[in-house]
């Protein structure tokens, strides 16, 4: 078999994401975990990491396109500076996912990060998660159950003289400048508490994170994305969303759904699915070397059903808005769409309130 630049592509988004798998596994690095240490703790140093890979994503974003090195404006996946404006899609699916990866213990990426390292209560929550995006992806379970009202509800930029959702375009000063004050701003947040700047994990897995995010804007977007892109106009079977993309693994899931029930048409393993098993293939390898890896099942029947309905939730949430914690909090947010920073708002207030019921019910029950 021919070794081409689809399979040049695929390999190197495999590696990235083992590298991601990896450093998220060794740092603990975990949005939902992050969440919970600053509404139960006040300790805000894994959020702080969250924000700093969205800050270095973003200005990697900003001077590769000033460069003329990253093209975003022909489309990505998912479309994050789409002109429609579906701010309902955002809020809803954003909190959904929120309150699912709370159940879940755990968003996407992490889902994927505690299957290496042994936790089969994740392999549960990514079957049925899997399913959920499949319906929502590739049946018309959206259209039925969402689009009909959700649709009206969208806001057409473009009618209103804007071509995208960009914060550099609806506020005037240009991706440029808008790109390099809101990263720097978040930047400096980041490093403005001493616990964070003194503690190397959480340092590394804001830099590290966020540098992996570029390194697939750069590999799909950039020169070898053209050429990619080229290739598979031309190819005899094109292969399944060859676009400009970066990590996001809700999609990925459904996706891979698809791929299975279809074993055999290759065309449909895709940068998402080769990134989704990359990461679990890097937190396995971590586990292996740390001697973390520890077999984990459900302690209860309650465990069993709270993580089902988290992942029922995360599949259709994490459609719904277009992306997870990485997709729409990094990745999205990186492009300066303002639909990513709602879904992210939207997401961490989920997270948040679902935290905050589950102390109110303990509190209860004492």
């Amino acid at each position: 078999m021919e070794f081409t630049i689809h399979h040049q592509v695929l390999l190197i988004a495999f590696a990235l994401a083992t590298v991601l798998g990896m450093l998220a596994n060794k740092t603990n690095f975990c949005t939902m975990g992050a969440v919970s240490d600053w509404v139960n703790m006040g300790d805000t140093g894994r959020l702080r990491a969250w924000l700093l890979a969205g800050a270095v994503a973003m200005l990697g974003v900003v001077v590769l396109e000033a460069m003329g090195k990253l093209n975003l404006a022909s489309g990505t996946f998912p479309p994050y500076r789409t002109s429609q404006f579906a701010w309902l899609r955002y809020l809803l699916g954003g909190f959904m996912f929120g309150i699912g990866m709370t159940l879940a213990s755990g968003c996407g990426n992490k889902t994927a990060v505690r299957i290496g390292a042994g936790n089969l209560k994740s392999l549960v929550v990514i079957v049925i998660a899997a399913l959920c995006a499949y319906a929502m992806l590739w049946t018309n379970f959206y259209n039925d159950v969402f689009g009909r009202w959700i649709a009206p509800t969208t806001i057409d930029l473009a009618a209103r003289g804007f071509q995208s959702q960009t914060l550099g375009e609806l506020t005037g000063l240009g991706n440029t400048v808008a790109g390099l004050i809101v990263a720097f701003a978040l930047i400096a947040f980041a490093f403005a508490a001493r616990d964070f700047r003194t503690n190397r994990d959480n340092v590394l897995a804001g830099i590290g994170i966020g540098l992996i995010v570029i390194a697939g804007w750069y590999v799909t977007g950039g020169p070898m994305g053209a050429e990619w892109k080229e290739w598979a106009d031309f190819a005899e079977s094109k292969p399944l969303r060859v676009e400009t993309q970066s990590f996001t693994f809700i999609s990925p899931m459904g996706d891979a759904a698809r791929y299975l029930m279809n074993p055999g048409d290759v065309s449909l393993i895709n940068f998402g699915i080769v990134a989704l098993f990359g990461v679990i293939f890097g937190s396995f390898l971590w586990a292996m070397l740390s001697r973390g890896f520890r077999i984990e099942w459900f302690v209860s029947v309650g465990d069993f059903l709270n993580h089902a309905i988290g992942a029922v939730l995360m599949g259709i949430g994490g459609v719904l808005s277009m992306g997870c914690t990485i997709g729409q909090g990094i990745t999205g947010v990186s492009t300066l769409a303002l639909g990513s920073i709602l879904t992210l708002v939207a997401i961490i207030a989920g997270a948040a309130a679902t935290m905050k019921f589950q102390y109110w019910r303990m509190m209860r029950e004492i």
